[in-house]
């Protein structure tokens, strides 16, 4: 690199001599051709040193050019043998410690050799000991099966029996023994089991009813308006009874105008039916226009609200009982419900109070509420339908419920609760017998008072016509009757059989909410007088 910049330099040198050759051959005096051909000698001098400047310097970068390399092989080769120095004092070390490690190696060998060589001969020591122990074993078995053999034909001899037939004996002994006292335990469980299971079913009803306050309002198939004049009468009945028709033949609703004053009486049999009529009238006598067209109107209107409010009902009721999600498609059938009595007992509300009695009796029995308590409150649904599909209710109810996908146990508890199937599963008789609680307990249904003297009246008859008897007498609200015998007539049996009697003509022949006992009284006095 040296040379090369000493040939730049000396070449610069050249150019610029030539470059001031050319100036000085320009100027036209003699005078400057003197001076310039002094000059060009100068440079000329200049030149031919710079040459040798530049020679030198070439010579002594080739030189350098020279040495450079044998310099870097130099110190390349004592790179090379430093490193091989290092690496064989690696290898030394590697080589030690391969040594001490097979060193320790040897000595773990020998020692694992010594100890199988203990195992093997503790092995075999063992294997020894294990074959004198099974022959000792043989021995003292002999021992043991002559000893029995022995014991037993001593015992035989003894007692003049053979192992069998003693065998026999112990066993006929012990069957008859084992049979008795089994008959007697069974017999013991079993009394305790009925007065136990008697005495929880009691305290689960009265529990299950006590829980459950319901109140419950009296309807009838009457609903009574009260009007704002008597003059809205006449307007009611419309010229030559026009309106008085029509609003009749729309809603399909009976209106009864007498001497009450400022009321009317809107009749029907259908409670809906008669709830949208009434609707139907309020509105026409507030909006004081009444004539067929406004008839018309007002009972659309009063339909649309009555739907409405029977779907309101039907969604208060399910949330009320908890009983979970319920098909769309059922609700206004079961809000219908809110407008149907049975012996004056609201029907949504009776299926509300049974499904929350069905729910205690579940939870005091350990069973799962939830089923139970849907079993109970969807078990009178068939009655919102009696009157359009043939049937009893509890048929009816269980094919709508099974129509919509409910699910069968259900549909099974609905169809059996009247025992027109037989209950298979414990919610179809939980169903029941919530049912017979709500329905039976006092307060919650009320009778026609012709209907109810009539009842009364018919169960003293059918007491009275038996023969031996004395007196009757209808008690608890009809609930009970007694009937008192002649003891010289009627025997004990007799009075059984009558009892019997009595209870089977009085279901052939009324009806009744709940359940009747017949009680036959046989009573025997002996009188004495002393003096």
């Amino acid at each position: 690199m040296v040379g090369v910049w000493y040939a730049g330099i000396a070449a610069i040198v050249v150019l610029g001599i030539c470059f001031a050759v050319a100036l000085a051959r320009r100027r036209p005096t003699e005078h400057g051709q003197r001076a310039d051909n002094a000059e060009i000698a100068s440079a000329s001098r200049e030149s031919r040193a710079a040459q040798g400047s530049a020679t030198e310097a070439a010579a002594t970068a080739q030189q350098a050019a020279l040495s450079a390399p044998v310099d870097v092989d130099r110190q390349e080769t004592q790179r090379q043998r430093d490193a091989l120095t290092e690496r064989a004092h690696r290898l030394d070390q590697t080589e030690t410690r391969l040594d001490s490690r097979e060193a320790r190696i040897a000595e773990r060998a020998a020692q694992l050799h010594e100890l199988a060589t203990e195992l093997n001969t503790t092995r075999t020591d063992l294997d020894a000991r294990e074959r004198a122990l099974q022959t000792q074993r043989a021995e003292l078995d002999d021992v043991a099966t002559a000893a029995e053999r022995a014991q037993r034909c001593e015992l035989e001899r003894v007692a003049g029996l053979s192992s069998a037939e003693a065998k026999a004996e112990l066993l006929v002994a012990v069957e008859a023994t084992s049979r008795r006292d089994s008959a007697l335990l069974a017999r013991s469980i079993e009394n305790e089991a009925r007065a136990e299971g008697t005495e929880r079913a009691r305290w689960i009803v009265a529990e299950a009813v006590q829980r459950v306050a319901s109140a419950q309002t009296t309807e009838t198939v009457v609903s009574v308006l009260h009007l704002p004049a008597e003059e809205m009468k006449g307007r009611i009945i419309g010229r030559e009874g026009r309106n008085i028709r029509s609003f009749e033949a729309v809603t399909g609703v009976n209106v009864l105008i007498d001497d009450t004053p400022e009321a009317v009486l809107l009749s029907c049999f259908d409670p809906v039916r008669r709830e949208i009529g009434r609707l139907t009238l309020e509105k026409l006598i507030l909006d004081g226009r009444i004539h067929p067209h406004r008839i018309e109107e007002a009972h659309e209107q009063s339909t649309a609200e009555v739907e409405q409010l029977c779907l309101r009902a039907a969604r208060d009721a399910i949330a009320e009982v908890g009983v979970g999600r319920v098909d769309e498609r059922l609700l206004p059938t079961i809000g219908r419900l809110k407008y149907r009595t049975s012996y004056g007992q609201n029907v949504l509300a009776h299926l509300v109070e049974s499904a929350h009695i069905a729910g205690v009796m579940a939870t005091e029995l350990g069973v799962e509420p939830t089923l139970v308590k849907r079993c109970a409150f969807l078990h009178d649904i068939g009655k919102a339908l009696t009157h359009e599909v043939e049937g009893s209710h509890a048929i009816v109810g269980a094919q709508l419920l099974r129509k919509y996908g409910e699910d069968e146990a259900v549909a099974h508890a609905v169809e059996a609760h009247h025992n027109e199937v037989q209950p298979r599963t414990v919610e179809a008789v939980l169903t029941q017998a919530s049912d017979a609680c709500s329905a039976a307990r006092p307060g919650a249904r009320r009778e026609s008072l012709e209907s109810y003297v009539q009842r009364l009246s018919r169960i003293e008859q059918i007491a009275a016509t038996r023969e031996g008897v004395d007196k009757v007498f209808a008690m608890q609200s009809g609930r009970e009757v007694r009937v008192m015998v002649q003891p010289s007539e009627v025997d004990d049996l007799a009075a059984s059989v009558m009892a019997r009697e009595i209870a089977k003509q009085i279901e052939d022949e009324l009806t009744y909410p709940g359940q009747i006992r017949v009680t036959v009284v046989r009573e025997s006095r002996s009188t004495e007088i002393a003096h």
